[in-house]
């Protein structure tokens, strides 16, 4: 079959692996329908996280299942389901308190010796554990199906940050950063409750998907004019609750700098960089809270589910250019020049 793979910083190419097979009883493969380029492949394609050549890539799909090990019990063959970014067993004691990112038997599409979203098919570990069905009807809904592709990853991740940041009904809300994420929190901001949303972003293809996802205000600028913006959108408190959706040193003291004191910041974005921006001596005077990681987004797709289906909540917008897999390599280098948000690829 054809797969993404990456041989060194910004060389990507699709090519012809080994198709995946059972090796385990718990495994099951799954065609892939549906898969996504991510931001945080981004580090890997510029060369800031170390990748071994011909290693596969890509993290974010949903298919169907075409064959399963003699163990798996939840699925059949033609099911239609999606992957979270992580495999997890479900059965350890961390996938049982919902953090199924520790799982030990766990670990992440793309690693040494796993296969990678971008490509035709997948062997999916510990099936019954990992895998969500999703209805049949979907498959035939192209809107529906990419909603449901944002389940794998960007979704749940917006939703992680804003449990994170302690999102309540009625409160106020700064996002920073204008990535999927960063968009997703603010749409999971809003399915929170949140009266007002407050996005930072400089790009108004962005910014003007974050207004249709509940965004109230958009502030353009950076540094100590958004500090300021900010300042001025909340009688000069800041916001309740900060999502950090972007990693880099600078994005962390902004957070820090627009966070109200005795509020919460919800990060999520992938951490680069030599230092974390975080001051432990102002948020001890100001009684901050930071929460956030890896989401286990396998724990949240069963809440998150519903509201996709009956469209109450509609992430498909994030998707802003899509290709088949021979194009991997430029929706790479459109995502990497910011032409493109999010890359849906269709194999």
């Amino acid at each position: 079959m054809r797969a993404t793979v990456i041989h060194a910083p910004h060389d990507i190419r699709v090519e012809e692996v080994p198709d995946p097979a059972i090796r385990q009883p718990t495994d099951a493969v799954v065609r892939v329908l549906r898969a996504c380029i991510c931001g945080s492949d981004l580090w890997a394609y510029r060369g800031e996280s170390a990748r071994q050549p011909g290693q596969r890539i890509g993290h974010e799909f949903l298919g169907v299942v075409e064959e399963t090990g003699a163990g798996v019990d939840g699925f059949a063959v033609g099911d239609l389901v999606v992957a979270p970014f992580v495999w997890s067993d479900g059965t350890c004691a961390y996938c049982a308190e919902g953090l199924t990112t520790s799982c030990p038997e766990g670990g992440f599409w793309g690693s040494v010796g796993s296969d990678g979203g971008q490509g035709e098919a997948v062997r999916v570990p510990y099936a019954d554990g990992t895998l969500v069905e999703l209805p049949a009807a979907a498959a035939s809904d192209d809107r529906l199906l990419t909603a449901l592709l944002a389940l794998s990853d960007v979704l749940g991740t917006g939703h992680h940050a804003a449990l994170g940041a302690g999102v309540t009904k009625g409160s106020t809300v700064a996002v920073v950063g204008d990535g999927a994420v960063g968009l997703c929190g603010v749409l999971a901001a809003k399915r929170l409750g949140a009266e007002r949303i407050i996005a930072l972003g400089r790009h108004t293809a962005r910014t003007d998907i974050a207004r249709r996802f509940g965004a109230t205000d958009v502030v353009a600028e950076r540094g100590e004019a958004a500090l300021a913006a900010v300042r001025e959108l909340t009688r000069g408190e800041g916001a309740h609750s900060v999502i950090e959706a972007v990693g880099t040193e600078q994005s962390m003291r902004t957070a820090l700098d627009i966070v109200r004191d005795g509020g919460a910041i919800g990060y999520v974005g992938v951490p680069h960089g030599s230092a974390s921006g975080v001051d432990l001596g102002v948020m001890f005077d100001r009684n901050i809270a930071l929460r956030g990681g890896v989401a286990p987004v396998r724990t949240y797709i069963p809440e998150l589910l519903p509201d996709v289906l009956d469209g109450t909540i509609d992430p498909s917008p994030v998707f802003d250019l899509s290709i088949g897999l021979d194009e991997v390599p430029a929706g790479y280098r459109a995502m990497d020049g910011r032409t493109a948000l999010k890359v849906l690829i269709t194999p």
